[in-house]
């Protein structure tokens, strides 16, 4: 019994041992988008900063690209769960891409382990100011008018900016026409152009465009309006009641990561998400802040889930 009790101790002194020494190397932070090429690529090496100083050990930034996040979210899941591989999350790769494309390797419920929201980015519904329409319920009235005549631009097939617009088909009961894009830039270029007539996509990279007169906002796609652009109303604030899409962004792990680490890694990331210096930067770059712990992320993932899939399914995608 005495033995017993003794090997007890030991594990239970190894155990705290182990927590208090976590992390003991660099952690390698995987991204999975291309360097410099997105705002979630700003977000997750500002995080990676804040969380080098606040753990004492290097988080290594590791951009792997491809498929829409599922290179990388990939990676992560087949990584070993020690907490030294973490990955950069969002909704296109843990919501979208399970639901769009064929064999990505991953399952996002059962191959990772969520660790903590970070924030959300909002999306603003944009047309080009040749569109009679200064507003949600005007750009509804004139779609209804004009069935199958309006058109919108994504970046790409089953992308966040399509799967926003078919919802919003949904919700407003209206029909206009995809108009894909190999990317959001030839997106951007071509609604400015006149050459489509309306877009959803993150606000950053439409304010430019937006203060300048070259498009014209109509609504941003989240429950609250964007500091960014607080002149801007949200959609569900225009009439239509319950469309709301945003791209979250946030930290995951590989499935069995024990405990102690993720409430380590979760308690960090809390403390920096609260700061006023990450508030100020979040709300630069057209995020807002939006901490969750592990339990509501994960939550959030299974929502987010189930309701592209209902949208994937109500505009006849088939995954690829």
């Amino acid at each position: 019994m005495r033995r017993y009790l003794f090997w007890l101790l030991c594990l239970a002194f190894s155990g705290l041992a182990a927590a208090q020494t976590y992390p003991s190397k660099p952690i390698r932070f995987i991204l999975p988008v291309a360097a410099g090429a997105s705002s979630n690529d700003i977000l997750g090496r500002a995080l990676a900063q804040h969380l080098t100083d606040a753990l004492g050990q290097q988080i290594v930034v590791d951009n792997r690209p491809g498929a829409s996040g599922s290179i990388g979210s990939r990676m992560v899941a087949n990584s070993s769960p020690d907490g030294y591989t973490i990955l950069l999350g969002y909704t296109s790769a843990q919501a979208i891409s399970p639901n769009v494309r064929e064999n990505i390797g991953y399952d996002p419920i059962k191959d990772l382990a969520p660790i903590a929201q970070y924030c959300v980015v909002p999306y603003v519904l944009v047309v080009n100011p040749a569109v009679p329409a200064n507003n949600l319920k005007e750009l509804i009235a004139l779609a209804k008018s004009r069935p199958g005549h309006l058109n919108f631009a994504s970046s790409g097939r089953g992308s966040t900016p399509h799967l926003a617009a078919e919802l919003f088909k949904l919700v407003a009961d209206i029909n206009i026409v995809h108009v894909p894009y190999k990317g959001g830039a030839l997106a951007a270029t071509d609604i400015v152009g006149g050459h489509v007539q309306m877009y959803f996509s993150g606000i950053t990279s439409m304010a430019p465009y937006i203060r300048n007169g070259r498009l014209r906002a109509i609504a941003v796609t989240t429950r609250i309006r964007s500091s960014l652009m607080p002149e801007i109303p949200t959609a569900d604030e225009s009439g239509l009641a319950g469309f709301e899409v945003s791209s979250w962004v946030g930290i995951l792990a590989p499935a069995r990561t024990p405990k102690r680490i993720v409430d380590r890694l979760y308690g960090e990331i809390a403390k920096i998400v609260n700061s006023p210096d990450i508030i100020r930067f979040l709300q630069g770059q057209g995020a807002e802040p939006a901490l969750m712990d592990p339990a509501q992320f994960g939550n959030l993932i299974k929502a987010d889930l189930a309701k592209w899939a209902k949208v994937v399914k109500a505009a006849n995608i088939n995954p690829n």
